[in-house]
């Protein structure tokens, strides 16, 4: 235990005020303003709220049904936060798109709820996993990342009081010290992961944290910071409650995390520098270098962060730097990221060893470096943000989470989210096939297998982050088809995981090309499988709850694409 981070007995901070229901929603019209559609102008920036709609050029045989449910999200009173008081899923006898409650759902909130975790008789997280036929290993514990569908279920569920107990918890572990032999974290640090300890004999509970020293390859959560300021925006902006997110210590806990993200050294560009096993996909699989899963998440942590700072001396300062690196890294990311059927072209046809501010293959990336599936791979009409973009290297590989969330953030601009979507449909039996969605496309084998992860026993070709299927991501699928105005892609989507979730006791993944199979190592009763299935049928029922894990694009921050000799689009 000398290696984790421990207290005997935890100590709680003065809280006491939080112990209160959340304010009444019916609090004055400034309040009710919610965070990420007050102009933002106030903070000099001007971040204006667009309505959702859909190019005509994707219009198909599903417009009309289309267009109603899309009216469902645009007829939601944007200024009001969204009111919990509804329980989506439990008790709704029929939804607002007019289908039945699936039996599976009543099931898997029974499996949620048994996941839940307590310390000191509040409940603080759910567990990774609740398989008892399986070795423990660290699925027994509370994840930061995989705690955020749970947290969304519960949100839209009207159960606030758990995910404000573990915003708190996490913020209190993120104060602790932090030590991988003899270096030191960084202060802002959040934990991949905690534990509750129960003592019978003193009658006494304790906390242990993870932030990577006990992890696969000892590499720090850089995702967890992000995820924790996404979710207490989401916190906020679902009940209408700002108070916690102007606690000194909540604001303290979003300073520190920035910190880390912002300061100044030898990089050239504004995305984050990342070890390999840093995210979701936390073993060795060829990710390391700038991410897009990192880069998006802390597009998207940027912009929430934004609207949940004080406007105080200290979150001013923040917001400045905040701004700067929005608009920096909004610029790289479209324009050195976005793959679609004329860049690939572009780039097949790169002269090389360019010099000086004039080179258009400004990262010197060799054409015939270029895989050949990706030729296939890219149809007429679509696109997507590449896995990866650094000195000589581009991967092309196709990530889930870091393109949903793109979209989710407004990252990708609307024409760049409806291409994604047509590549989804374009590219259905790749991506989706019998059970969504791919973690990634396509699969590494091989000779590239043997170098790239190392061997990895548990990552072969199309198995858990090698080109696996896992259900979690449907939550985020679900989310992204809605803002895109193609709810028949969740239905779809929805529908195929019904039909094997359930009887299959909620796996962790699935292996093979088209995720037939139940993955080799996977866990069952997955709690994240479970509350991704759940929250994807609470937004596709009642759409308007897409807001709180969804930001509209900032008019200021549309890049003007006048490079400089730069690539050409």
């Amino acid at each position: 235990m000398d290696t984790l981070c421990t207290v005997a007995e935890c100590n709680e901070c003065d809280f006491s005020k939080l112990s209160e229901k959340p304010r009444s929603l019916n609090m004055d019209r400034e309040r009710q303003r919610s965070f990420d559609e007050r102009s933002l102008s106030e903070l000099s920036i001007g971040f204006s709220p667009r309505v959702m709609t859909r190019s005509a050029d994707n219009a198909n045989a599903n417009a009309n049904a289309n267009a109603n449910f899309s009216r469902l999200v645009i007829d939601h009173n944007p200024d009001a936060p969204f009111s919990p008081g509804r329980r989506s899923g439990f008790n709704t006898p029929r939804s607002l798109i007019g289908y039945e409650p699936h039996p599976m759902v009543g099931e898997a909130w029974d499996a949620l709820r048994r996941s839940l975790v307590y310390f000191r008789g509040k409940p603080v997280g759910t567990i990774a996993a609740l398989d008892s036929s399986e070795e423990e290993l660290n699925y027994d514990q509370v994840f930061v990342r995989d705690f955020v569908p749970s947290a969304l279920a519960f949100l839209m569920n009207g159960e606030p009081e758990i995910v404000k107990n573990f915003i708190l918890k996490t913020l209190r572990l993120q104060s602790w010290e932090k030590k991988i032999d003899r270096f030191q974290l960084g202060e802002g640090v959040m934990p991949a992961s905690f534990k509750v300890l129960h003592d019978p004999i003193r009658n006494t509970e304790t906390l242990i944290a993870d932030f990577g020293e006990s992890a696969i390859g000892r590499v720090a959560p850089v995702d967890s910071g992000f995820w924790w300021i996404i979710l207490l925006r989401a916190y906020t902006k679902s009940t209408g409650d700002s108070s916690l997110a102007e606690l000194p210590e909540c604001q303290k806990g979003m300073r520190l995390i920035l910190s880390l993200c912002l300061s100044e050294g030898f990089d050239t560009f504004p995305t984050l520098l990342c070890a390999d096993g840093c995210c979701m996909i936390d073993r060795r699989m060829g990710v390391y270098g700038y991410p897009i899963e990192i880069q998006a998440l802390f597009f998207m942590a940027l912009r929430c962060a934004l609207v949940l700072l004080k406007q105080d001396d200290e979150g001013k300062e923040f917001v400045e730097r905040i701004v700067k690196r929005l608009h920096a890294l909004n610029y790289h990311m479209r324009s050195y990221f976005w793959l679609d059927l004329k860049q690939l072209n572009d780039i097949y046809r790169y002269k090389t060893e360019e010099y000086s501010h004039t080179a258009v293959n400004k990262f010197n990336v060799i054409p015939d470096s270029l895989p050949e599936w990706v030729f296939d791979f890219m149809p007429i009409r679509g696109g997507y943000f590449i896995g990866n973009v650094s000195p000589a290297k581009m991967d092309f590989r196709w990530f889930a989470l870091g393109n949903c969330i793109a979209i989710l953030s407004s990252l990708a601009t609307e024409e760049q989210s409806n291409a994604i979507m047509d590549l989804i449909e374009s590219r259905w039996e790749e991506l989706v096939g019998e059970m969504p969605i791919k973690v990634c496309y396509p699969a590494i084998e091989s000779h590239d297998w043997r170098i790239i992860t190392g061997c990895d026993p548990k990552n072969t070709r199309w198995s858990y982050h090698n080109g696996g299927s896992w259900p979690v991501l449907l939550w985020l699928l679900t989310a992204a088809c809605i803002k895109t105005g193609r709810p028949q892609i969740a239905r779809r989507a929805i529908e195929l995981a019904e039909s094997r979730l359930l009887k299959d006791s909620w796996p962790e993944y699935y292996d093979g090309k088209l995720g037939r199979y139940i993955g080799k190592q996977a866990r069952k009763f997955q709690t994240w499988s479970i509350a991704g299935y759940l929250v994807a049928k609470m937004m596709l029922e009642d759409p308007s709850h897409l807001g709180m894990i969804s930001l509209e694009e900032d008019k200021q921050l549309k890049p003007l694409l006048r490079r400089s000799h730069s690539w050409t689009f």
